[in-house]
């Protein structure tokens, strides 16, 4: 079972590194946190049940390490990185700048939704998980997956609204199914 159980890990890593930037907002903290899964994955695989999704065990694995990093964030504080420049060079300098605010805009009302809403946005918008998927992935009601998307859309709906620079429509998915 190990080496079917790895095979198959590998096949779900695209899909749990979109879910993992979508958490974390971050590429280099996403492939940290799925490499972090997958080290509790292969560590633990003996709690994985045969028959039951592996996609969702692995997502549950993630969300939990994320949230652990969200509570040791809070006793810890905010960590920064000096070395960061932004580099904004570019063939069309204005489309790439007004590009990355709004990305920055839409990044930020992420962050600040609640982890429930942003685990689901992570879901359905970024992995394009039907609504039935991310209720069975999170084995929470169907009705729970549509009410919280309907909390964050309207988060970021007035995030968006908030911001005069940005004219945009926040539309996040609507897969039903």
């Amino acid at each position: 079972m190990s080496d079917d159980i790895r095979h198959q890990i590998v096949a779900l890593l695209p899909r749990l590194r979109r879910f993992a930037y979508a958490l974390t907002g971050d590429s280099d903290r996403g492939d940290d946190l799925v490499q972090d899964t997958c080290v509790r994955a292969l560590s633990k695989q003996e709690q994985w049940q045969v028959g039951t999704r592996l996609d969702s065990w692995l997502y549950r694995i993630a969300q939990n390490l994320w949230l652990d990093h969200i509570r040791a964030g809070k006793v810890r504080g905010d960590n920064v990185d000096i070395d960061v420049v932004e580099n904004l060079p570019g063939e069309d300098g204005r489309s790439i700048t007004e590009g990355r605010s709004t990305l920055a805009v839409v990044s930020k009302a992420i962050d600040r939704l609640p982890p429930d809403q942003k685990v689901l946005i992570a879901l359905v918008c970024v992995d394009g998980l039907t609504y039935k998927e991310a209720a069975d992935v999170l084995e929470i009601p169907i009705g729970t997956v549509m009410s919280r998307l309907a909390r964050a859309r309207r988060a970021l709906h007035e995030a968006s609204q908030n911001e005069p620079e940005l004219e945009m429509s926040v539309e996040v998915g609507t897969r039903r199914g």
